[in-house]
This record gives structure tokens, C-alpha cells and sequence, in this order.
């Protein structure tokens, strides 16, 4: 199969017009029309370390969820890390596609995923969806607990499903947690959207100092790191290639590409 058959079905999952203005979702370097999969790896964000991974575990095709390319490059030298990854990939033939806002928003995408994680149940959009290409998308999801739950036991929960050592929070919440708004990576900007909702909790991946006053006993915050957040990403390439392009072989990277480390 066609390199470009697999970027073609992850696509048809989260079309590209479904990602946010600033990003740059979708292929980033191939030759797509030309190669065969030989093989996918599936990660969070592309390094040199995940190109080696990827030539030595014979896979000629790296589907992640941030864009290696974000911004425009003037050159490609050996400057910076993103240059030297181009290099690398160009010089071993390994395509790179990304699947980010895009996958965030979609539909089964990002969020959906945290809150399968979660247990959450009657999980929809936080925000009002539009459709692109039969596939609804928006930003961020809530849904309920199977049963509500004290503040403290739901920050449990977070840190036994998402392997967090520490959870930011506001104080705690002194009524249940039965509503939850979520959004992987950096959601803050629908803090105030899942109040009007009606949520008991929040959950996202980063957000800044300032916002975390002025929502005692309105929300629970629960801030539970951007990696953290989005690392089943690639349970839901594998899900599509596999459902959309049997024979295609589907790798799920053994690095660890976060790069803040807890002391």
C-alpha cells in the first residue's frame, strides 16, 4: 500500500480543514505517491531519536500528532533540531505526517480518547461543532463519571489513568465531581466555556498561573501535563491504519518524547 493511501485514511478521519488556523497539519516531507509502507511508527512528536527508531524498526513512514515543521525554514543545515530531522529523514527516505488540531478537534479524535480513558460516559463536544467532509469537529469534550466523585478521588483517578506523579490543581472542589470537561495539550482557552456548561472538573494539559484565580468552588482545575495528556494519540493511528489499511504494519514508539522532566 501507497504511502499516500495511509495519510489519505487518517485524513478521512480528521480532514485537514478541521485543524486550527496557526497549524500546520499534514504531510511534512515524502514522496508519498511514489512510496510503498513499509511500515508505520506511531508517536507524539518526531525527534532524531524517533528517525532512528523508525529506520531501524524498517518503517518508512512516521505518523505524529505535533508537526515536526511549525514554522517556515529558510535553509536546511544542521542550525537546529528541526533542520537536522529533516536532513535525516530526507537522507533515509522516511516520510513524516502529522495529525494534530485536526485530530484534537475530529470527531473519536484526541479528546474522545482522554475521555474514553476517564470512564467518562454521553461524551459530545464542549463547544459547538461545524462539519468538514461528513466528519463533525470542534474543540474540547465533556461528558459524566459513572458515579460522582469527591474532588480528591477524582485527582486519584487522573493520576493513576495518565501516570502523572502530581496533578496542578485550584482547592478542591467541596461538592462531587459528576460533570467533566476536558481538552488535550493547551485548553485553556475553553476554561470558561466548560464553566458555562455546567462542569464540575476541567481537565487539559497546561495553562497559565493567572488563570487559576477566580474559579474557587466554580470548577475544579486539573492540570495534568500537555504530553500526559495526548499520549494515546497513537492508540488511535493504530486504530485507524489497521480498521482502514490492513498489511500495514503499525509500530508504537518505545521513546518517550517529553522533553520537562519532574525532580
Amino acid at each position: 500500500m501507497k504511502i499516500k493511501e495511509v495519510i489519505a485514511a487518517l485524513e478521512r478521519f480528521a480532514p485537514l480543514p478541521l485543524q486550527e488556523g496557526f497549524d500546520n497539519a499534514g504531510l511534512q516531507l515524502g514522496l508519498t505517491d511514489a512510496w510503498e509502507c513499509s511500515g508505520a511508527l506511531l508517536c507524539l512528536d518526531v525527534t532524531e531519536r524517533i528517525v532512528d527508531e523508525a529506520v531501524e524498526k524498517g518503517c518508512n513512514l512516521i505518523v505524529s500528532h505535533h508537526p515536526l515543521i511549525f514554522h517556515k525554514l529558510a535553509h536546511i543545515t544542521d542550525e537546529n533540531f528541526v533542520q537536522r530531522i529533516v536532513f535525516k529523514a530526507i537522507e533515509q527516505h522516511v516520510a513524516i505526517v502529522s495529525m494534530h488540531t485536526n485530530m484534537d478537534n475530529a470527531r473519536g479524535g484526541v479528546n474522545f480518547k482522554m475521555a474514553e480513558k476517564m470512564g467518562l460516559r454521553d461524551v459530545d463536544f464542549l463547544v459547538e461543532a461545524r462539519t468538514v467532509d461528513g466528519v463533525d469537529g470542534a474543540s474540547g469534550v465533556m461528558g459524566s463519571l459513572p458515579v460522582p466523585m469527591a474532588a480528591e478521588d477524582f485527582i486519584g483517578m487522573l493520576k493513576r489513568v495518565f501516570g502523572v506523579e502530581c496533578v496542578q490543581t485550584n482547592e478542591l472542589l467541596r461538592r462531587p465531581v459528576g460533570k467533566v470537561a476536558l481538552c488535550g495539550g493547551a485548553g485553556s482557552f475553553l476554561l470558561a466555556d466548560a464553566v458555562r456548561a455546567g462542569a464540575d472538573a476541567f481537565v487539559t494539559g497546561e495553562m497559565h498561573y493567572h488563570e487559576f484565580f477566580d474559579q474557587e468552588q466554580r470548577i475544579q482545575i486539573c492540570v495534568i501535563g500537555h504530553y500526559q495528556s495526548e499520549q494515546f494519540t497513537g492508540e488511535i493511528f493504530r486504530e485507524i491504519i489497521e480498521r482502514e489499511c490492513p498489511g500495514v504494519r503499525c509500530c508504537m514508539t518505545e521513546i518517550c518524547t517529553n522533553p520537562i522532566r519532574c525532580w
